[in-house]
């Protein structure tokens, strides 16, 4: 089986694009940085999701040398002008309490008082794809993004490395993002959006045709 590197130390995250990845029917063994022994970092400097993904999938298909899909996102709040936007996992500022309760709590605060026709908020993920294919280094981006609202409170469950999940809520199944299940979220998610997007590319690493 193809190996496909997750540009993440986050095992939920790995462990979301493995169910995503079954779920559609594309068999490609997942490994994460650590799994590849990867201990640098590049530094995202990007200005907008599809800036900091492809700085994250170049830098570790570099190191690596085998197919990498790497992924930035966050939350946008319309009200907030798109905030926290790509500042998502540093709103705080350097130096300041940057925890998933903190993130929640900045969200809470910064929303309070606004009306429910202002609170529509979506999580977007960018993701970039590289692999080489006989001697071509092939690029693809792709996006998706899950569309709600910002409750009035914060869920009661923060998933580690998941703050946001518990302050948007989706409409349409009446709970908070964080609220799903594992097998219903990788169904509806912003991940699987993007991935059905680049599933002809991920299906050429898988049939071999792509180094690594």
């Amino acid at each position: 089986m193809r190996r496909l590197l997750i540009a993440t130390t986050n095992r939920a995250k790995l462990a979301e694009y493995r169910l995503i990845l079954r779920n559609v029917g594309i068999e490609l063994e997942l490994v994460s940085i650590a799994d590849v022994g990867i201990l640098e970092s590049p530094e995202e400097t990007g200005a907008t999701f599809l800036e900091n993904a492809l700085i994250k999938a170049r830098f570790y298909f570099e190191h690596a040398r085998i197919a990498t899909l790497a992924d930035d996102g966050g939350l946008e709040i319309d009200a907030l002008g798109g905030e926290p936007g790509v500042r998502s996992h540093r709103w705080l500022g350097t130096g300041g309490d940057d925890s998933d309760e903190a993130l929640v709590a900045e969200v809470m605060r910064r929303m309070k008082g606004v009306e429910a026709a202002r609170r529509t908020a979506r999580i977007r993920a960018t993701l970039a794809l590289i692999h080489e294919e006989r001697g071509v280094i092939r690029e693809q981006t792709a996006e998706g993004a899950i569309e709600g609202v910002i409750g009035a409170r914060a869920s009661a469950e923060i998933r580690a490395g998941f703050p946001y999940r518990a302050v948007l809520v989706i409409p349409a199944r009446n709970c908070y993002l964080g609220e799903l299940g594992d097998e219903e979220e990788a169904q509806i998610g912003q991940r699987r959006i993007a991935i059905l997007k680049l599933r002809d590319e991920l299906e050429r690493i898988a049939a071999g045709r792509a180094a690594g």
